[in-house]
């Protein structure tokens, strides 16, 4: 089954990943070495600071741009894996370094048939 993991990050969150990176970036190299090899990694990307965020009421489309100050936490990344369950995938995304310094989110998804 696939799940997504969404990776969530702060500024405080940013900072400390930035001041650690030789060490996040090692830990984040083994763990996709590792995926890899298992064959449980199927892809990931970072996602840009900016945004925007769309939304209709009565048929006319709003357009926001983000990120906003009030957020507590931003979309910083996503990965898809391929795991026998979301037991594995929560396990893979507790080992994720940011899950140390702000979120990881695991979702299952649907069957697309």
């Amino acid at each position: 089954m696939k799940y997504l993991l969404m990776i969530y990050t702060n500024p405080a969150a940013r900072a400390a990943i930035e001041a650690d990176s030789d060490q996040v970036m090692a830990e984040v190299d083994g763990l996709l070495k590792e995926m890899q090899e298992t064959g449980e990694w199927v892809s990931g990307m970072a996602l840009a600071d900016t945004f925007r965020t769309v939304k209709v009421r009565d048929g006319v489309p709003a357009v926001t741009d983000g990120p906003f100050m009030e957020a507590k936490e931003v979309l910083a990344g996503v990965c898809l894996l391929e795991c026998d369950s979301i037991e594995r995938a929560t396990e893979l995304a507790a080992r994720w370094p940011d899950a140390r310094y702000c979120a990881m989110e695991v979702r299952p998804l649907l069957d697309e048939a």
